[in-house]
Parts: structure tokens; sequence; C-alpha cells
């Protein structure tokens, strides 16, 4: 009697799923896993370094304005205000983006990275490859935008 075996189909970083009606979650190889570690574990500290960089840097211009407003006028006052504004806006989306990657990491440990946190299909490898810290397949990232 011969043995029958289930097909296999290649997912994200090298993972295997079987086809038998639903998909089975299996580990990508140690060496997979330690590359996308690293990669991410790079790009987190890379997104540190710009942000502390970005603050000291909104530090510094604070620090120039409150000395040069003397004699300012409502839109010298204004553009100062929208300047400080944006310097803190680009700090949270480097924040958000840093907590992105921290997440990426925690699914990595967990076994769910690289598949999708909502419908629960494989994020196709070249989206990871795109933006690595990726919760959502494409469908699901753009039903999110239309909303």
């Amino acid at each position: 009697m011969a043995k029958q075996t289930t097909p296999k189909t290649a997912t994200p970083a090298g993972a295997t799923t079987a086809k038998a009606g639903t998909a089975v979650k299996q580990t990508r190889s140690a060496a997979d896993t330690e590359k996308i570690r690293a990669a991410l574990s790079a790009r987190r500290d890379e997104l540190r370094e710009e942000h502390e960089e970005t603050l000291v840097a909104a530090a510094e211009s604070q620090r120039d304005r409150l000395t040069d407003s003397a004699g300012d006028d409502q839109a010298d006052t204004g553009t100062k205000t929208f300047e400080r504004e944006q310097e803190i806006t680009l700090a949270n989306n480097i924040l958000e983006r840093i907590n992105q990657v921290e997440r990426a990491l925690e699914r990595l440990d967990e076994g769910s990275y690289g598949w999708c946190e909502r419908c629960g299909n494989p994020i196709p490898v070249e989206r990871l490859a795109a933006f690595p810290s990726a919760t959502l397949c494409v469908t699901c990232k753009q039903l999110e935008e239309r909303r």
C-alpha cells in the first residue's frame, strides 16, 4: 500500500503549509528566522537612532525659537508653532514605526510572523520584503484603507 502525502506549498519566509482544507502553520527554518530577526533588529536600532536625533534637533530648535522670539508678531508665532508641531509629528511617526518593528519581532517569537492578523492567510513574501513589519495581507490592508 502506497503512503499518501499531503501536497505542500511555499509560504512567507520559507515556511510551509499542508493543504488539507485549512492552512496549518509550521515554523520556518531557524536560519530564515534569524535573518528576519537580524534585519528587523537592525531596522529598529536605526529608527531609535533617528528618533533620538529628531528629539535632539527639536529641542535645539525650540531653544533657538525661545531666544529669538523678541519682537515676533502673530505670523512669526504661528510659524514657530507650526514648525514645532511638525517636529513633534515627525518624532511620533518614527516612534510608531519603532512600535511596528517591535510588534513584528514579537510576532516572530510567537510564530505568527508572515501571517495576516485579520484573515489568517499568509502575507506574500514580496510584501514582507517591501514592508517587513506588515501585519495584514494586501487584501485586508486595502479594506482597512478604504474605511
